[in-house]
């Protein structure tokens, strides 16, 4: 009698899951475990989007999709077209978690709740019958030999044999390091995903105040993004600067996080930020520029640009002079500010690093240098911006890994 498969899959989170489940649909009778070394699995899901779980994104097209993987958009162009946005959500909606789409793509369970994504993970593994072992760290993995033909994954103090393992382990340095040891290049990780520590008089007690649509360059690099900026108690948040930690993640590790950033808070051009001004000051005379807000700028970060233009707080646009105009214009449009560290995004903890990924085949997420090895997740060196972004990377990388574990 033939015996059955046995899938080990070192990681609980969504990828790990994912994977999981999708051996388990193509063979039932496979015997599978996932190994999580915490107390609790999914525990990325569970913070994610604020308690939410930013599930995915409505960016249905592959070739658009790519384009938000500062590391990996090349190789996960064939994935996503097996497994892509849209077919994440029909996953979830067929077990029951209906997802809604918010203004900016961003896709959420119409509960807001991230626990019904974790319910349903958990659900389909119990019905597969798939053993989720928490608190069980993976401290050895022993490749197959002539002497013993199958993976050994030493946990707790045991030995447990498997013809097939996957590494869905996160950005864990033990498990690079381990992967490291059996032959694999590891990308050296550095923090992805971040924000920007600020200390300046211009932004100091505004913190909650936020621009819809600001342009912020780093000097001397080719990094710009654009979108909404905050500032926080700390310096700057928001969709533009975490595009900018993402693309420049290695970058701004070389510059040990202490570099120059370039604002135009409004992404208007200098000339059409300068006619505005000047429409207003023929238009306006005898209003006071400190508490007449111009270009949809919110009152309180306006009178902090008019303040260090070095505009009098009574002064009326019609006094407004040349010198003065240009001052403010600046401010609006080309405000420098000094960045000295760096702050994690709320408690998502991106890395950029890991698995070199010209040791994967993309085709299965299988390892080139050792058969019966599969990864999926961030233990790849693939990371996304903000948004669904890294959580769609893991349901596709979960899925095709699952169909190669099950054959």
């Amino acid at each position: 009698m033939k015996e059955k498969l046995k899938i080990i899959i070192i990681g609980g989170g969504a990828a790990g899951f994912f994977a999981a489940i999708r051996a388990a649909e193509l063979n039932p009778e496979a015997k599978i475990i996932i190994l999580e070394r915490g107390r609790d699995v999914l525990g990325k899901v569970k913070i994610s989007g604020g308690g939410r779980c930013n599930v995915t994104h409505a960016c249905f097209v592959p070739s658009e999709l790519v384009k938000n993987y500062p590391r990996g958009a090349k190789e996960l162009k064939g994935p996503f077209h097996k497994f892509c946005c849209g077919d994440t959500v029909e996953w979830f909606e067929t077990r029951g978690v209906s997802t809604k789409i918010e203004e900016d793509g961003r896709m959420f369970p119409i509960s807001d709740r991230s626990q019904s994504i974790i319910d349903c993970l958990v659900t389909a593994t119990q019905q597969y019958g798939i053993a989720v072992k928490t608190q069980h760290r993976v401290d050895g993995l022993i490749p197959p030999s002539e002497s013993i033909p199958h993976w050994q994954v030493q946990t707790n103090g045991q030995i447990l044999a498997a013809d097939r393992v996957m590494m869905a382990s996160g950005s864990n340095p033990k498990m690079w390091a381990m992967l490291a040891d059996l032959g694999h290049k590891i990308i050296p990780p550095v923090p992805s995903l971040f924000t920007f520590n600020i200390k300046d008089k211009r932004i100091e007690g505004l913190p909650g105040i936020a621009v819809p649509d600001a342009e912020v360059k780093i000097l001397n690099t080719k990094l710009t993004a654009r979108g909404p900026l905050l500032i926080t108690h700390w310096g700057m948040s928001g969709p533009a600067i975490l595009k900018l930690s993402a693309w420049g993640a290695r970058a701004l590790a070389e510059f040990n996080y202490r570099f120059t950033i370039q604002v135009n808070w409004t992404n208007c051009y200098e000339d059409d930020i300068r006619e505005s001004l000047n429409d207003q000051k023929s238009g306006h005379p005898k209003k006071q520029i400190f508490s007449n807000a111009q270009l949809g700028l919110p009152i309180r970060l306006w009178q902090r640009m008019v303040e260090s233009a070095g505009i009098a707080p009574g002064l009326q646009w019609a006094n407004l002079g040349k010198k003065q105009l240009n001052a403010l214009v600046h401010e609006i449009g080309q405000a420098q500010f000094e960045v000295n560290g760096k702050s994690t995004f709320k408690e998502e903890f991106v890395t950029a690093g890991g698995v070199d990924l010209k040791e994967v085949d993309f085709k299965t997420f299988a390892s080139k240098i050792l058969p019966g090895l599969y990864f999926a997740g961030e233990v790849l060196n693939i990371d996304a911006i903000t948004g669904g972004f890294n959580f769609q990377a893991a349901w596709t990388g979960g899925w095709i890994a699952g169909e190669g574990l099950s054959g």
